[in-house]
């Protein structure tokens, strides 16, 4: 019997309204998506289109003006900003186009740095365990700076899985990267995915990035306008072309 896959993360009617003095700007616009627990998805759309929105919002980076966020069961609306706080910290991985690396910390420093400040023991093991399976056992020492970028987003990654967070939201996070790193990133996001069974939400513009996910949810005007299943590079990026948005463009 084949098993229905949970909603990892389920967003529901959700609005999002910016307002400046007098004037109001709708960027979500009753948004209503389920994430599956265990895949992995892109969410596309031209500059302006609420993705970047969507994926604050349903990471409780950001609060939605109306409309509720579940992740793993928890409503976010419910929980109060410690509450919601330690909830990121505790459940959720992020991984964005700027690394948010510490510069006078090593590599292991870094990666260990928000277990350190939850109080959490750290596992050396399991230190050792993430740094060698990203290929960067031997920079354990190396500060950010002495790194090619595609280093450094590896780094931001072995943060990101070392809590083994139930959800990893990915905002751009090859949108800085050459080619042959990017890859590499693709490739152990789409390993968590497939090998430990972690639920990935991406932002990105790049339709070959959007090929290694299981989805593409296409974004405009803050609206959900199609999703697709086992994505190719062709077929994304004519679909962005469809919506207005110039290929390798950015939000």
């Amino acid at each position: 019997m084949t098993r229905t896959p949970y909603s990892a993360v389920a967003v529901r009617d959700l609005v999002k309204t910016y307002r400046t003095g007098s004037a109001a700007q709708t960027v979500l616009d009753g948004v209503t998506l389920a994430f599956p627990g265990g895949t992995f998805t892109a969410v596309m759309g031209p500059s302006g289109s609420g993705k970047s929105t969507l994926l604050q919002c349903a990471a409780g980076l950001d609060r939605p003006t109306s409309g509720s966020v579940t992740i793993e069961g928890t409503e976010l609306s419910g929980l109060d900003e410690a509450a919601l706080t330690r909830f990121r910290r505790d459940r959720l991985g992020f991984v964005f186009q700027a690394y948010n690396l510490v510069p006078t910390l090593t590599v292991r420093q870094n990666v260990t740095l928000p277990a350190e400040l939850a109080g959490r023991r750290v596992d050396d093991t399991a230190v050792r365990d993430v740094l060698g399976r990203l290929g960067l056992a031997d920079h354990a020492d190396t500060k950010p700076a002495a790194m090619s970028g595609g280093q450094q987003q590896r780094v931001a990654i072995a943060r990101a899985l070392l809590s083994e967070p139930a959800v990893i939201f990915a905002d751009e996070p090859t949108g800085a990267l050459d080619s042959r790193s990017a890859a590499q990133v693709l490739k152990l996001l789409r390993d968590a995915v497939s090998g430990a069974g972690r639920t990935i939400v991406m932002v990105t513009h790049d339709p070959v990035a959007a090929s290694v996910a299981d989805a593409v949810v296409f974004f405009a005007d803050g609206r959900v306008v199609e999703t697709v299943i086992d994505p190719r590079v062709d077929a994304v990026a004519a679909r962005m072309a469809t919506l207005g948005a110039p290929v390798g463009a950015g939000r």
